[in-house]
């Protein structure tokens, strides 16, 4: 261990990469989520059947692949995407499409009634969306998105396989360096696991706050977002 003690800097400058990675991917991957979630419950051809070509197109193929996609082969269509911007569209997309099924999921698993009475009050699309039916489908999300948000940061260390400096990278760096495998592999199996320990304990924290149980006034701010106005018991 004292061999790679030098070298610490340079794995915790991977870990902020890292972390930054999984941030800015959790962001993407949450907004694809909910537009193809939502999209593919649309009546309307033309947006549900494009998303459900995205989420299968995305979840039945290698993320490895699709980050080699982004990075190696759109440069042949004229598009070049920095190693960074890359993995980060490669994790929001692929993760981005697996939350899509847990946004249709959770909606879907509403009782009927919600619905029938939310049209029956002359509410419209979006304020059925807004007022009824996310505030009762969120709170069910968000056990497997934390579940996904994991994930997610597991895969960031496929994108050293582009030069992105993660933590990956720059263990394989040390470890040529000082052919301290065990040591260097050992280390960052723990960062990693902080990190996702860290993202449980989080997703823990937003399932107790936004749990529809919980009093309406201890909800804060995810009250005052989605307020919960469920129109039938």
């Amino acid at each position: 261990m004292s061999e790679i003690l030098p070298y610490f800097p340079l794995l915790g400058e991977g870990l902020l990469i890292t972390i930054a990675l999984t941030l800015a991917g959790m962001v993407l991957a949450v907004v694809v989520a909910f537009a193809a979630g939502i999209a593919r419950m649309s009546h309307r051809r033309w947006l549900r059947w494009p998303a459900a070509v995205f989420v299968e197109s995305f979840r039945g193929t290698s993320m490895l692949v699709q980050l080699f996609w982004l990075f190696f082969a759109l440069p042949f269509f004229g598009v070049q995407l920095v190693p960074f911007a890359a993995a980060i569209l490669a994790l929001g997309l692929n993760e981005g499409a697996y939350g899509a099924e847990i946004v249709r999921g959770a909606i879907t698993a509403l009782p009927r009634g919600q619905r029938e009475g939310a049209i029956a009050l002359s509410l419209s699309p979006y304020q059925r969306m807004r007022f009824v039916i996310l505030p009762q489908a969120v709170p069910a999300m968000i056990p497997p998105f934390g579940n996904v948000m994991v994930d997610l940061l597991k895969n960031t260390s496929l994108v050293s396989l582009v030069t992105v400096a993660d933590l990956t990278f720059t263990a394989q760096m040390v470890r040529n360096t000082t052919g301290a495998t065990a040591a260097v592999f050992g280390t960052i199996l723990v960062l990693y696991f902080v990190v996702a320990y860290a993202l449980s304990l989080g997703s823990s924290w937003l399932e107790r706050r936004v749990d529809p149980t919980r009093p309406a006034g201890s909800r804060g701010f995810w009250q005052r977002v989605l307020p919960d106005r469920r129109v039938m018991s």
